[in-house]
């Protein structure tokens, strides 16, 4: 009987727990590893080479614990660190942004792509670059009359409006996705991105789906609402049947027993600060159990 894969997924703090909800619930046969660096959120204002630091320790950490894959549920980490950590490590890794843009090319109906970000995910121009990226590689929307449009030169595709929204994680880690707050404040920051017309949105933070209803609410029906991770589940998906090809093959070794472990279960959590807290806000925003969450102080 094949044994589970394991997935380790880090992020600044409960942001990620969307992208691991989404692995869980369309990929059965794989475990994961979560750590949420609480002690240091937000990233968004972090320079990249804090970033690059952050990284290669929960990285490292994350492989201790037997991780066979890495997600970077960070948008910030991904759009800075991710390049220097996949030279570092000799482990799969899969960030947000080139799976989001690829998402948001697909989706668009009218090629005027948006972002919300963190404002150092904002300043990488990561998302437009990728962007262009997907559509120079053969990514196209799924809209046949724009589609046809592009490929004649006629409508451009592109992100047109990007939106630095530093007060949302902030919001989020506390527990105040749904409070008159984060309405006020989601009603400055669309403001903008609602003056450009843009027809598609794409959540360039692994929080921010925790604010989708209130998004919705302000955005109305004609913006779609793109969330990274749904495309990040079938890249991570792809990636594993890939690498099950391999150890058939004999081109990588099994991971040994002891490593994936013979005790059932799903999720581990780690974090490096208060573990009573992202647990109340972790269950709160999944209305799911977390039950134990373990402190692990990192770059001692």
């Amino acid at each position: 009987m094949k044994k589970p894969r394991v997935i380790g997924i880090f992020d600044s703090g409960v942001g990620g727990l969307t992208v691991m909800k989404e692995i869980l619930e369309q990929l059965l046969d794989v475990r994961i590893v979560y750590f949420g660096d609480t002690a240091r959120v937000p990233y968004g204002n972090r320079s990249r080479e804090e970033l690059i630091r952050f990284g290669e320790e929960i990285v490292t950490f994350l492989i201790g614990q037997g991780a066979e894959v890495i997600v970077v549920a960070c948008n910030s980490s991904s759009a800075t660190a991710l390049p220097i950590l996949r030279e570092r490590f000799d482990v799969p890794m899969i960030g947000m942004v080139e799976p989001g843009a690829r998402l948001a090319v697909e989706k668009t109906i009218a090629g005027r792509i948006g972002l919300i970000a963190t404002e150092t995910t904002v300043r990488s121009k990561a998302y437009s670059s990728a962007v262009s990226r997907a559509l120079a590689k053969g990514s196209l929307p799924e809209d046949l009359v724009l589609r046809e449009a592009w490929q004649q030169g006629e409508q451009p595709i592109s992100l047109i409006k990007a939106q630095g929204c530093p007060l949302f994680v902030p919001l989020i880690e506390a527990g105040l996705a749904n409070s008159v707050e984060a309405r006020g404040i989601a009603q400055t920051y669309l403001a903008p991105l609602h003056a450009e017309g843009v027809d598609t949105l794409i959540l360039g933070c692994t929080h921010y789906p925790f604010l989708e209803p209130v998004l919705r609410e302000i955005l109305g029906e004609d913006v779609l609402i793109v969330d990274p991770a749904l495309a990040v589940v079938k890249e991570l998906e792809i990636l594993l049947q890939h690498l099950d090809e391999w150890e058939q093959s004999g081109l990588i070794g099994s991971p040994s027993p002891s490593v994936r472990g013979k005790k059932q279960w799903r999720a581990r959590y780690y974090v490096s600060g208060d573990p009573e807290l992202f647990r109340q806000v972790g269950n709160t925003l999944l209305q799911e159990p977390i039950d134990h969450v373990e402190q692990v102080i990192l770059g001692e």
